[in-house]
């Protein structure tokens, strides 16, 4: 899925009040070199717990003496109860660790590199948390995803595409497939597009008994590849990968089980197509019944079916069909209760995200949830209890709140009532919880609470920050709602100076983003580009955003609206945007710019042209220019493909705008970019010169899709800030 500049958490947008922060006469303006010093500061320091199985204690890695460590944190104390790793001691330089469910063993990474956005590679080690005794897997060579068997005495890892198996006590090595190749079969981890749109990497799972393995296999084979130039040597090198782009053929893909007794490997039936997609597999609480899923071509059919793990044969469960889309990355809660007998999922099908409860044959039982507001996630379930924890949006799709609700769908309690964004980490026996609270004025505060909602303990308060940004000038983040001229009502917000004048007339840039189901306009504290704007508002800029239609946490219609024309409703709402704020008596109507990055930047560089009498400047980073050239899961899931919706791609393809073009133009991509390809600005730079527009472009060598790493973020920040300083 796009997403603008996601290396740094994209879309946080909130800032700190004018009540707490600018009344002093002396407060500093925000510099270019505030922003990265502000904006890296750390805003969370207790960051990284994962529950310990108790559920009163957490474990943490810190840096102790130069080295990695991982220390037993006390919940109710905050004391370190314990050494659980230490690194200078098991001499291993690592960056990441997980337990077992016992906790008497921990897998270990280190010399991990990344590969692309969730996948990597590195040097993995299991650790005996008693003895202390480390054991290197595959003679430190290495792989990727290794996983503990649940009778932990096995590890499954993939290396060079193929999945393997290591008894620890023997140190037996089993190699379960043996077709792996590059760019052409991949067995147990994701390919490219699976990994990028259904945000997955790792594709295997252990069968609760220890005894299977299921996993994935990708034939890639006839997946066109796409060859990106490495620059830096005398003879630039070639980066040859397999990417789907819209329209073309896609990984032929299937599920397996091999059986570690039997060393015989069973394929799933998944029926007869093979232009679907199979992105997920799940252990049901039967040894021997896999589930998985099935989404057709389009995207507009989602079966779960299960399958006999001995035979492969399947049975449909249950189907959800749509007009338009049915969207499984923002309804991936599919649970299987420990009563062997019902599950738990999410489903937009009544127009608003929703919990479901199911009978195991898929008949329903009841709808858990209701109402014109969204579910965003299902946070935990206590099966004893009968009780389940989810985030909704119910007080206001601008804000985020917990609350507990009988599986029977009577009961609902709001546990955090206060206003604003609340993100929770729940104990495994959901006794406890972390609450990462902010909103637009706060920066997060962490407590921990009981399940009850009580608060116990704030473990965070964030002072440290708050005292660094007392010196400082912030601008309140004003949120609003507005009509366009059909009377939808769009959120938005504006950043005005510190110092605002009410009498004065001042530029606006939009910050745009806009893709489907993104969300800009929330009330939470924001990040380093939060800082850039302000930076921009002490520069005398007025920041504004509007959230178009086709955003998410307004419900089904709302979010699928764009469906099969990306761009069109999209544009129409950031014109009009601009055109409310032309009329406000403070704004200088011949000086609205807009922003983005990625699908924003898309958005930025069609309101220019097809806007060009509301918008006088415009900055595109990393653009999709043409859906044509993008992949095919994101893409035809919203455009279907281009041999059924041709005009859907091209009559809002900046490409065949480029005759609008009238203001100020820049232009930026990263050459290394394996996610939205350079190729879509060098058309559109071809385009522009064909058609005689005059702009601004300038390209990052061999950068990904964040454009970062190096000097890259300082620099186009600041070219950026220099551009609308002189353009707008």
């Amino acid at each position: 899925m796009i997403k603008s500049w996601r290396a740094i958490g994209l879309g946080l947008i909130c800032m700190m009040s004018i009540s707490l922060f600018s009344q002093a006469q002396n407060l500093k303006k925000v510099r270019p070199e505030d922003v990265f010093k502000l904006g890296t500061f750390s805003q969370e320091t207790i960051s990284g717990i994962n529950w310990m199985k108790d559920g009163q204690f957490y474990s943490s890695q810190i840096l102790r003496n130069g080295a990695p460590a991982v220390v037993k944190i006390n919940l109710e104390t905050g004391q370190e109860a314990g050494v659980l790793l230490d690194g200078r001691t098991l001499g291993v330089d690592f960056s990441s660790y997980s337990f077992n469910a016992e906790e008497s063993k921990a897998l270990i990474a280190s010399d991990v590199e990344s590969i692309y956005r969730r996948s990597s590679k590195g040097v993995f080690y299991v650790v005996d948390l008693a003895s202390g005794r480390k054991q290197q897997l595959m003679n430190g060579e290495k792989i990727s995803y290794a996983t503990l068997s649940p009778d932990n005495d096995k590890v499954a890892f993939v290396q060079n595409n193929n999945l393997y198996l290591v008894e620890l006590a023997s140190g037996k090595q089993t190699q379960i497939t043996s077709d792996g190749e590059w760019n052409k079969v991949i067995n147990g981890s994701a390919d490219w597009v699976y990994e990028e749109e259904f945000a997955m990497a790792q594709a295997f799972q252990w069968s609760p008994d220890a005894k299977k393995i299921a996993f994935i296999r990708f034939d890639e084979s006839q997946v066109p590849e796409f060859n990106m130039q490495l620059w830096g040597s005398l003879y630039p090198k070639d980066y040859k990968f397999k990417y789907p782009k819209a329209g073309q053929k896609n990984s032929i893909a299937s599920i397996h089980v091999y059986d570690l007794a039997s060393g015989k490997t069973q394929q799933m039936d998944a029926g007869t197509e093979t232009d679907i997609y199979l992105p997920r597999i799940y252990w049901t609480k039967d040894a021997n019944t896999l589930a998985f899923i099935r989404l057709n071509r389009l995207q507009n059919q989602l079966d779960l079916l299960h399958a006999d793990a001995s035979t492969g044969a399947s049975k449909l469960i249950l189907t959800e069909t749509s007009q338009t889309y049915v969207d499984l990355n923002y309804n991936d809660d599919l649970q299987y209760l420990s009563d062997g007998k019902t599950f738990i999922r999410t489903s937009e099908q009544d127009g608003f995200k929703h919990i479901y409860h199911h009978n195991l044959d898929g008949s329903l039982i009841r709808q858990i949830t209701s109402g014109n507001w969204e579910v965003t996630a299902m946070v935990g379930l206590d099966e004893k209890a009968k009780k389940l924890y989810y985030i909704s949006t119910e007080a206001s799709p601008l804000e985020r709140n917990f609350y507990v609700i009988n599986l029977n769908g009577k009961g609902k309690k709001v546990l955090t009532p206060a206003k604003g964004t609340h993100t929770i980490n729940m104990s495994s026996d959901r006794k406890f919880y972390i609450d990462y609270h902010s909103t637009a004025d706060v920066p997060l505060k962490v407590t921990l609470n009981e399940a009850s909602g009580k608060e116990l303990k704030v473990l965070e308060d964030n002072q440290a920050l708050k005292d660094k940004l007392t010196g400082y000038a912030l601008a309140k983040k004003e949120f609003f709602t507005f009509p366009t001229v059909d009377g939808t009502l769009l959120n938005a917000y504006l950043i005005k100076p510190a110092d605002f004048d009410p009498s004065k007339k001042y530029p606006v840039l939009m910050y745009v983003y806009g893709g489907p189901g993104s969300q800009n306009v929330l009330n939470a504290w924001g990040s380093l580009r939060d800082f850039w704007h302000q930076q921009l508002a002490a520069e005398g800029f007025i920041v504004a955003c509007v959230d178009n239609r086709g955003t998410g946490a307004r419900g089904r219609d709302f979010k699928h609206s764009t469906y099969a024309n990306l761009g069109k409703l999209e544009v129409i709402d950031q014109i009009e945007g601009a055109k409310h704020f032309a009329e406000m008596p403070f704004v200088d109507p011949s000086r609205i710019g807009i922003w983005g990055w990625s699908y924003g930047g898309y958005m930025s560089s069609l309101s220019l042209m097809i806007g060009n009498d509301v918008f006088k400047t415009a900055i595109a980073v990393a653009p999709v220019t043409t859906w044509r050239y993008y992949d095919t899961i994101y893409t035809e899931r919203y455009l279907q493909t281009p041999q059924l919706n041709a005009t859907g791609y091209d009559d809002n393809s900046p490409i065949m705008h480029v005759n609008k073009l009238k203001g100020n133009f820049l232009l930026i991509h990263g050459t290394g970019d394996d996610n939205v390809h350079f190729q879509n600005s060098v058309d559109l730079v071809n385009a522009l010169i064909n058609a005689d527009k005059q702009f601004d472009s300038f390209y990052y060598p061999n950068k990904a899709h964040s454009i970062s790493g190096g000097n890259a973020t300082w620099h186009i920040y600041t070219q950026m800030t220099n551009f609308l300083k002189e353009k707008l």
